[in-house]
């Protein structure tokens, strides 16, 4: 007698009369790995409370002087010394100033930058010279003391050169007559020690005492614009929302037309971006500068430079025609198929209809990433900033000591100093010793890795919760009689109380992957210009493997808790049955994936669109009504880029309820044609617009198979 073959992808689901939707009487899953989490959660808060006890964000405001205070911090003596100035700004040309991110010279804090050529020497000879030259020099300077003891001591500049305060910071100022350097309107001035220099000399030293500045330059002008615009951002993100859910509310009585009026909109804007992009090139052309490409401008901190180049224009054109021209070609491909989505998108609507909370729940999603988002950036700033001030020597002859740490406070007595006469200790840069400060990267780490674990876990309440949701409403036999009281929070309170294991279980095993992945890239980012060809396409293969798998992971988790959501089992057994479910319906799968996703992709990029378009006229200024109104930035892009990545943000909140919605139909749908079969015994729960439609789809690809060629 012959074994029967087993079915390659597991046994169709049977009939159960006793089945009814989502199990009420079920136990908790994957408990293991519930403990796990919680004790990972609670030795993240205590990482937060250790960087908290730390840390000192006040590191990464104000600027420090030799000393490691801080300039212009509030109930300081330093209050009302805001700047930072540098006693001689030309050593700031040394290679070390890159490596230690601080000038081998004495640094202390001032109320306002000097404004005037001046040397210590011809300061001395007038008494109001000399009073206002020690606003720039250490305590206990008189005019009794000689300009060379003063000097050999270090208690002033040798001189002093007009400045112009930068981040806090006071730099030379600069400038061009007839194509030669200036400071102060001069070309040459006196170093103090009887030499005259050429203002070019200054180049070096100011260049790389801000090369480390720009970038943080660059982030305060963002954060003022921030300060600037956050109320206007905040309009800008409920409009986005109020339109999101003007969509999903018009989706739900007018699926069809909603539909392919969304189509059409995202065409004609995307279109409008392209004439857009083309008036803007054509402006430019014959400006001076426009025809600059965009290698030959390198890489500057004002972004709106690149606005006043042509080629900027033309690559945003070309672009977005790309994107425009693949979106028509992708309609007129899935044609056929958009009319079976439509109906499938109007089903799910309808379900949406009688758990109107669920349009909501995105909220409280948003809030918990919010929470999530809010305590790893504070942690990481906290531990970012919870070194000890370092202090090296630093000299001016040749010395065996130099850049050996020291201390300060007894440095005058120190060996060091005996040894070294002019050399000083100052402050150099933030560091440490103890082991906390030696495991610091693995308390950042491990706060990055908690990051992703809670993040992804929040996503998969969510997901649950609604997939719970709406399984209760597809196997209610009369709808909506049969629909259980609150089924939004019935699915919550179970997902939390039975399957927070298996949450924490497939959320671990996807931020295990993004973790890989973000070392991919951090390996990969250091190793540029440093590796071979055969170790760069071998981290290309790793990182489009990894990007890969994160993928398959996020679809295997998703209908993973929706068989969680339904039957109460543990991941991987809900991973294999959703699994194995998808594989013996492949053909309906493609109809799900391909057409409906893609269709509420549109939406997301229509909403979007038009809150972006109107985020561009409002904050450019380009329209005269708005022209008084919009607030006075830096960058007019900040606010712009931050209500469209909100937007988005928004728009994926309300429509990933319509996504959870049809996956979860769809599960239901193949169960329901497995265990039923449409008999009085054994009736389908489904309804009878959703049978025609996914039956009339199985026909047609029947039928498509049938008319191919055999080979």
């Amino acid at each position: 007698m012959e074994l029967e073959e087993k079915p390659k992808y597991g046994e169709p689901r049977k009939y159960d009369p006793t089945f009814k939707g989502p199990l009420q009487n079920r136990g908790c899953t994957d408990i293991v790995c519930c403990i796990l989490f919680i004790v990972a959660i609670l030795a993240y808060f205590a990482v937060g409370i250790l960087a908290w006890s730390q840390g000192d964000p006040r590191k990464v405001i104000y600027p420090t002087d030799s000393r490691g205070q801080f300039c212009g911090h509030a109930g300081t003596p330093l209050e009302k010394k805001p700047y930072l100035f540098y006693f001689n700004i030309m050593k700031c040309a040394s290679p070390m100033v890159l490596l230690e991110f601080q000038c081998p010279t004495t640094q202390m804090c001032v109320e306002t930058c000097p404004d005037k050529f001046m040397t210590l020497v011809k300061a001395h000879y007038s008494q109001k010279d000399f009073d206002y030259y020690k606003n720039f020099c250490k305590e206990g300077v008189t005019n009794k003391m000689s300009a060379p003891e003063i000097l050999k001591q270090g208690l002033c500049p040798a001189m002093l050169t007009p400045s112009v305060p930068f981040t806090r910071r006071c730099f030379p100022a600069l400038g061009q007559k007839g194509g030669v350097i200036t400071v102060g309107n001069f070309t040459h001035f006196e170093d103090g020690s009887g030499k005259r220099r050429e203002a070019k000399d200054l180049v070096d030293g100011v260049k790389n005492a801000t090369v480390v500045m720009e970038a943080r330059q660059v982030v305060m002008k963002i954060f003022e614009d921030y300060t600037q615009s956050w109320y206007w951002i905040l309009l800008g993100l409920v409009i986005a929302m109020l339109t999101s859910l003007l969509f999903i509310v018009l989706l739900r009585f007018l699926a069809g037309i909603m539909v392919w009026v969304m189509i059409a909109l995202v065409i004609l804007v995307i279109g409008y971006g392209i004439f857009h992009c083309y008036m803007e090139y054509a402006a430019l052309k014959g400006e001076a500068g426009a025809n600059v490409t965009l290698q030959e401008l390198g890489f500057q901190t004002d972004f709106s430079v690149y606005l006043q180049i042509r080629q900027t224009w033309l690559a945003f054109m070309i672009i977005l025609a790309i994107v425009d021209v693949i979106i028509i070609l992708l309609l007129i491909f899935l044609r056929k198929r958009i009319c079976i989505a439509i109906a499938l998108i109007r089903e799910a609507s309808k379900a949406i209809g009688h758990v109107m909370s669920a349009l909501f729940f995105p909220l409280f999603t948003f809030f918990l990433l919010a929470v999530v988002i809010a305590y790893w950036a504070v942690t990481a700033v906290f531990l970012s900033t919870s070194n000890q001030p370092v202090y090296k020597v630093f000299n001016e002859s040749v010395c065996s000591h130099s850049r050996e740490n020291c201390e300060p406070a007894n440095y005058s007595t120190s060996p060091e100093k005996a040894e070294c006469p002019d050399s000083q200790c100052l402050f150099a840069f933030y560091g440490g010793e103890t082991a906390y400060h030696k495991y610091l990267i693995w308390l950042q780490f491990y706060n990055v890795f908690l990051f992703f674990w809670c993040a992804n876990f929040v996503t998969a309440l969510g997901q649950m919760t609604l997939a719970g949701a709406f399984a209760s409403y597809y196997w209610a036999f009369v709808k909506p009689d049969d629909i259980p009281k609150c089924p939004l929070f019935s699915s919550l309170g179970r997902s939390l109380r039975y399957h927070t294991g298996t949450l924490a279980f497939g959320s671990f095993i996807l931020s295990a992957i993004q973790i890989i992945r973000v070392l991919l890239e951090y390996l990969d980012h250091k190793l540029k210009g440093a590796h071979n060809k055969c170790t760069k396409f071998l981290l290309c293969c790793l990182k489009c493997c990894f990007w890969c798998l994160e993928k398959f992971i996020k679809f295997l988790n998703r209908n993973a808790y929706i068989m969680t959501a339904i039957y109460g089992k543990n991941f991987c057994s809900a991973a294999r049955d959703a699994f194995f479910l998808l594989m013996r319906n492949m053909i309906r799968v493609a109809v799900l994936d391909k057409v409906t996703d893609f269709l509420l992709f549109l939406g997301k990029l229509l909403i979007v669109g038009l809150v972006g378009v109107f985020a561009f006229f409002f904050f450019s200024g380009r329209v005269k009504a708005f022209e008084n109104t919009a607030p006075s930035l830096h960058y007019y892009w900040v606010p712009i880029i931050t209500v469209a990545i909100g937007s988005y943000l928004i728009a994926h909140g309300f429509f990933s309820v319509y996504s959870m919605c049809v996956d979860t139909l769809f599960l239901c749908f193949c169960e329901d044609l497995e265990r039923n079969d449409g008999s009085t015994a054994r009736p389908y729960y489904m309804s009878p617009s959703l049978r025609e439609i996914l039956w009339k789809n199985q026909a047609e690809d029947s039928e498509g198979d049938q008319a191919k060629p055999q080979d």
